[in-house]
């Protein structure tokens, strides 16, 4: 059987939205540009391939940046800052009003272990009112660890894209900040932060014979059992003690 040289027919690409699509038909110049009008750039989500809803140009603010913790298009400028706060980079930054947290505790949960590379997460509890963003609104990403999708729905948790730093988990009515983060000028400012019960202390990872409670769940009171090396009579008064330290730091302010 005989081979037939067909003449190469020449190819030509039309460029449409960063995508080359090849002709048959010859043209007089190699490249040409097609007119993309309605055409606007976005990213894909390096996780599962989503559209980044931070780079997309939506003609409609996005909700989440309209509400407290963010209030980007707020001025916020009678915000009484406390504390300063930023991310390893420095790219997110926060301030804090409130003096002491609503909430401080030590957090051994596997999803934190996993998240954190850690052995256990140090967390304070805040309301959304409480934070304000300095800087960084755009470098914020978000996670879902229990449908792994990285929208921002709530409860997530909020990182920064560039450095990675956890910077919170925002829940619906609250929000989980990570005092490490925070720049504390002073041991009192620290102390303020002082951990007050450890949870999820069952999938630990490591003992931590601190004498703080140690509760299976979340706290007392929510289908959460005591852990054997928290005695109960220290628990108590562990608790008073921290209850009468915080009246009498109070006392001394307004006094």
């Amino acid at each position: 059987m005989s081979l037939k040289l067909l003449r190469q027919v020449p190819k030509a690409y039309s460029i449409t939205a960063g995508t080359a699509v090849r002709y048959r038909q010859p043209f007089t110049t190699p490249f040409r540009v097609a007119s993309t009008p309605n055409y606007r750039p976005f990213t894909m989500s390096p996780a599962n391939g989503a559209q980044d809803p931070h780079v997309i140009e939506n003609e409609n603010v996005e909700e989440w940046k309209k509400r407290a913790p963010y209030r980007i298009h707020e001025s916020n400028e009678h915000f009484e800052a406390r504390y300063e706060a930023s991310c390893h980079c420095g790219k997110v930054q926060y301030e804090l009003s409130r003096e002491e947290p609503l909430d401080s505790k030590l957090c051994h949960c596997t999803t934190c272990q996993t998240q954190h590379a850690a052995p256990f997460q140090w967390a304070a509890i805040f309301h959304k009112d409480d934070i304000n963003f300095r800087d960084g609104h755009h470098h914020l990403e978000w996670y879902d660890p229990s449908t792994k999708s990285v929208e921002h729905k709530l409860p997530c948790k909020v990182r920064c894209k560039y450095c990675h730093s956890p910077i919170m988990d925002e829940g619906r009515n609250m929000v989980l900040l990570f005092p490490s983060l925070i720049k504390f000028k002073s041991d009192q400012e620290k102390a303020n932060f002082k951990p007050r019960l450890h949870m999820f202390y069952n999938e630990r990872v490591m003992d931590i014979p601190d004498g703080l409670p140690k509760w299976t769940g979340l706290n007392e009171g929510e289908g959460s059992d005591l852990i054997e090396d928290s005695p109960p009579d220290m628990i108590r008064d562990l608790e008073r003690k921290r209850v009468q330290e915080q009246k009498d730091r109070s006392s001394f302010e307004t006094g």
